[in-house]
C-alpha cells in the first residue's frame, strides 16, 4: 500500500510547463530520489507534496496519520528565533505533546479545577507514552553531530550552512513516517554526509529526496524517479542501475527516432503533393504528421551542454606558496604551509567545515593576505575563482546583459560565439536569457556563475563547492570539461564522486592549521583514514587488555595500598548515592509538573548519572579484584 500517491499532477508558471499529468506512488519504507535538470520543477513538485505550493490540477493523497517532515533547499527563519525556538515549533507529535503539556501545566497553575487537572493528567500520560521527557536530550545529541551546541543562539547569527543543518536536524528529530529532503548534503562535510547516509539507510522511514550526490544516491536510494520532458520515468534500483537502464532506454529512443525521421520524410513528401480537397482520412493523417513534427522538433531542441571554452596557455612558473600562516583571533587556520603548483595537476581540498578550506582558496586567489609567508603568482596565470557565495550582481539585470558585461563574443576552441548563442548552447533558452537574474532557480544561478568564470578563459581554476544546486546532467558535463581542462585545478567539494573522478591528490585539513598532501583520490584517502582509525582503536583495545592482564597477574603478589582500600570503600557509597539520585530523577521525569527548562536540566543530569555510575562501577570492579581476589 502506498504511503504517498500523486495522481495526474500538472503545474506551469506562465507559458512554462514544468510537468504535465504526472503520477507517482511511494510505498512505506521506499527510499526514492527525484532527479531532473535545473529549472524543470523538482523543488516545485516537492513543495506541492509538502503542501507549501498548489498544483494546477491533479491530486495528492497521503495515508492518514502519516507524520511528514520537509527539509527545504534554502530554509528561512526569523532572525530572532533561537535554535530551540526553531526545533520546538516543529510539527511532530513530540513537539505537539510538549506544547500541550506546557499549556495544560500553565492553565493548572492559574486555576486548580477538575478540567485543568484532567488536561494536565492527559498531557503527562501522553508524554510518558511517547517518552518525550528526554526529547531535548535527543535534540542535543543530533545537533552535536552537526556541530551546533549553543541552542540559545539566534538564527540571524548563524551562517546559511548552519541554518541548513539546524533545519535538517529538526526534520530528523521528529521521527517522521515520510521524510522529504531537498539537497540535504549541501553544506555538510564528508563525515556528516557519511553519518547521514548510514542513518537514512538503517531507518525504516519512507524517503523522497532531491540530491546531486551520486554516491549518496547509490548508498541510500532503492528507486530513482526522473522528471524529463514534462513526464516521470521510474527506475527500481539505485543510481548505478538507473544509469544502465536509462542508457538502454535512450538507445531504444534513438532507434525510434530514426524510424520517426524516415516516416516524417515520407509524410512530408505526401503533404507537399497532397491535393487541396481534404477528406476525413486526410485530416487524420495531417494531424498525425503535425504531432510527429512537434515530437521531432522537441528532440532537436534538446541540446547537450558542452563546456568547450578556451584556456590561456600557462608558463613555467605557476603559483608558489611559501610557508604561509593565517590566524583569526586565537584560532590557527593555516600553519606553515608550502606548495609549488605544477602544470595540469588537479587537487581536491577536504576537511571538516570551518577547518579553513575557503581561507586557503582566498589566500591563493589574493582575496586574503597571509600573516606570514608569501604567495608568488606567475605572469601567465589567469585565475578563475568560483566562490561559495555565488554571483552577486550589483543590480537585478537580465541574464543576457550579465553575460555581455563580461564578453559580447566568446572565444571557443574553434571559432567564437555571440553571448546569446553561448547561453542557448548552455541550456539557457532565449526566453530565460531575457528573464531577470532574480527569476532564475538556484541551480540556474549557479550554472550562470560557473559560465561567467569559464568565458574569461582561465588557466588556473579555483572552485569552492561548484556542485551545490547543480543538476546531475550539468555535473556530468562539468566533470568532462574539468577532466580535459589543460590548466591547474584546485577544488573544494563535498561531492565524493567528482573528487574521485578528477583529482590526482588531495590537501587534507587535519586541524590546528595542519594541511597534509595526500597522493590519491578521495576514496583512497577515506580508506587510508579508516585504516588509521582502526589501527588506533585496535591499539587502545590491546592496551586495555594488557592493563587487565597485568592486574590479574599482579593480584596474587601485589597488595592494595591504603589509598586503594579507601577509594574502594568510598566507591560503594558513591554508587549507592548515584543510584538513589537516578531513581528519584526518574520519578520526577515521570511525574511531570515542571517546565521545559527544568525538564532539560533533569534530562542532562540523568545522562551524567548514567555515565558516572558506569565509570565508577568499572573502577570498583578493578579494585575488587585487587583487594578481594577470591
Amino acid at each position: 500500500m502506498n504511503i504517498l500517491q500523486v495522481e495526474h499532477l500538472s503545474k506551469s508558471y506562465g507559458e512554462k510547463m514544468l510537468f504535465n499529468d504526472i503520477s507517482l506512488g511511494i510505498s512505506k519504507g521506499q527510499k526514492t530520489a527525484l532527479i531532473a535538470r535545473n529549472g524543470t520543477g523538482k523543488t516545485t513538485l516537492m513543495n506541492i507534496i509538502a503542501g507549501v505550493d498548489a498544483a494546477d490540477s491533479g491530486q495528492i493523497t497521503i495515508r492518514r496519520d502519516t507524520r511528514i517532515a520537509y527539509l527545504r533547499q534554502n530554509p528561512q527563519y526569523e532572525a530572532h528565533m533561537s535554535v530551540l525556538d526553531i526545533l520546538f515549533t516543529g510539527d511532530n507529535e513530540f513537539m505537539a505533546a510538549i506544547r500541550d503539556y506546557e499549556a495544560a501545566l500553565e492553565h493548572f497553575r492559574l486555576e486548580h479545577n477538575t478540567a485543568n487537572q484532567h488536561a494536565l493528567d492527559t498531557g503527562i500520560a501522553r508524554m510518558n507514552v511517547l517518552q518525550a521527557w528526554d526529547y531535548e536530550t535527543r535534540v542535543r545529541e543530533i545537533l552535536g553531530r552537526f556541530g551546533i551546541t549553543d541552542l540559545s543562539k539566534p538564527a540571524g547569527e548563524h551562517s546559511g550552512g548552519q541554518i541548513k543543518k539546524i533545519a535538517l536536524a529538526a526534520a530528523l528529530i521528529g521521527n517522521p513516517d515520510l521524510l522529504l529532503l531537498d539537497e540535504p548534503t549541501n553544506h555538510l562535510d564528508f563525515e556528516m554526509i557519511e553519518w547521514l547516509e548510514d542513518y537514512l539507510s538503517r531507518e525504516s522511514l519512507t524517503l523522497l529526496l532531491i540530491t546531486h550526490d551520486r554516491y549518496f544516491l547509490d548508498n541510500v536510494c532503492d528507486t530513482i524517479v526522473e522528471l524529463e520532458n514534462d513526464s516521470l520515468w521510474q527506475y527500481r534500483g539505485n543510481y548505478s542501475y538507473y544509469l544502465e537502464k536509462k542508457a538502454e532506454r535512450q538507445a531504444a529512443d534513438e532507434q525510434s527516432l530514426e524510424k520517426s525521421t524516415n516516416l516524417y520524410r515520407t509524410e512530408l513528401e505526401w503533404i507537399r503533393r497532397m491535393p487541396k480537397a481534404r477528406g476525413t482520412k486526410s485530416r487524420a493523417r495531417i494531424e498525425a504528421f503535425n504531432n510527429l513534427e512537434n515530437k521531432l522538433n522537441r528532440r532537436t531542441e534538446e541540446k547537450s551542454i558542452r563546456f568547450n571554452v578556451n584556456a590561456n596557455p600557462l608558463g613555467g612558473k605557476i603559483i608558489e606558496v611559501n610557508n604561509i600562516c593565517k590566524n583569526f583571533g586565537q584560532s590557527t587556520i593555516i600553519d606553515d604551509f608550502s606548495y609549488i603548483f605544477k602544470k595540469g595537476e588537479k587537487i581536491g581540498v577536504v576537511g571538516l567545515n570551518g577547518a579553513g578550506k575557503s581561507t586557503l582558496l582566498n589566500l591563493i586567489s589574493g582575496k586574503l593576505r597571509p600573516d606570514k609567508g608569501n604567495i608568488v603568482t606567475g605572469q601567465t596565470v589567469v585565475l578563475g575563482y568560483y566562490t561559495q557565495e555565488g554571483l552577486q550582481p550589483v543590480e537585478d539585470k537580465r541574464v543576457i546583459d550579465i553575460v555581455k558585461d563580461v564578453a559580447e563574443e566568446i572565444s571557443l576552441k574553434k571559432g567564437s560565439m555571440s553571448a546569446a548563442q553561448f547561453l542557448y548552447h548552455f541550456n539557457f533558452s532565449y526566453v530565460v536569457q531575457h528573464a531577470y537574474f532574480s527569476a532564475l532557480s538556484g541551480g540556474e544561478k549557479r550554472r550562470l556563475y560557473l559560465l561567467l568564470q569559464l568565458i574569461r578563459n582561465p588557466n588556473f581554476l579555483i572552485l569552492d563547492e561548484p556542485t551545490n544546486d547543480l543538476d546531475i546532467y550539468t555535473l556530468q558535463v562539468l566533470e568532462e570539461f574539468l577532466a580535459d581542462f589543460p590548466g591547474c585545478l584546485l577544488i573544494v567539494s563535498h561531492d565524493r564522486f567528482l573528487l574521485d573522478k578528477l583529482c590526482d591528490h588531495v590537501f587534507v585539513f587535519e586541524g590546528e592549521g595542519r594541511i597534509k598532501d595526500f597522493y590519491g583520490n578521495y576514496t583512497a584517502y577515506y580508506q587510508h583514514r579508516t585504516h588509521e582509525i582502526r589501527k588506533i582503536q585496535i591499539g587502545r583495545s590491546r592496551m586495555r587488555e594488557n592493563e587487565t592482564q597485568t592486574v590479574k597477574e599482579n593480584k596474587g603478589t601485589s597488595k592494595p595500598t591504603y589509598r586503594q582500600k579507601l577509594e574502594f570503600g568510598n566507591l560503594e557509597a558513591e554508587i549507592n548515592n548515584l543510584e538513589l539520585e537516578k531513581s528519584q530523577l526518574i520519578q520526577q521525569l515521570n511525574a511531570g509538573g515542571t517546565d521545559a527548562n527544568a525538564l532539560n536540566r533533569l534530562s542532562l543530569r540523568y545522562a551524567e548519572l548514567e555515565q558516572l555510575i558506569e565509570d565508577k562501577t568499572l573502577r570498583w570492579m578493578e579494585l575488587s579484584e585487587l583487594i578481594d581476589p577470591s
